[in-house]
């Protein structure tokens, strides 16, 4: 296995960690907004989208971040 391959390997790995953690972490929100005692559908909506836009913003690469 070249390095070339390692290194495409290893960024596929950290960007499915990266993105896969966010949607387990909006997922968890949205169930437990819509699901506890007095929760409601639309305040779990908004505020799923609300955690998917920033982590979004927050996971998404930067340009010129690759060493």
């Amino acid at each position: 296995m070249e390095v070339r391959e390692q290194v495409s390997t290893y960024r596929l790995f950290l960007n499915l960690a990266k993105w896969g953690s966010l949607a387990i972490a909006v997922l968890l929100l949205f169930l437990t907004l819509w699901f506890h005692p007095g929760g409601s559908f639309m305040a779990a909506i908004i505020g799923a989208v609300v955690l998917g836009g920033v982590g979004f913003v927050a996971l998404k690469s930067k340009p010129g971040a690759a060493h």
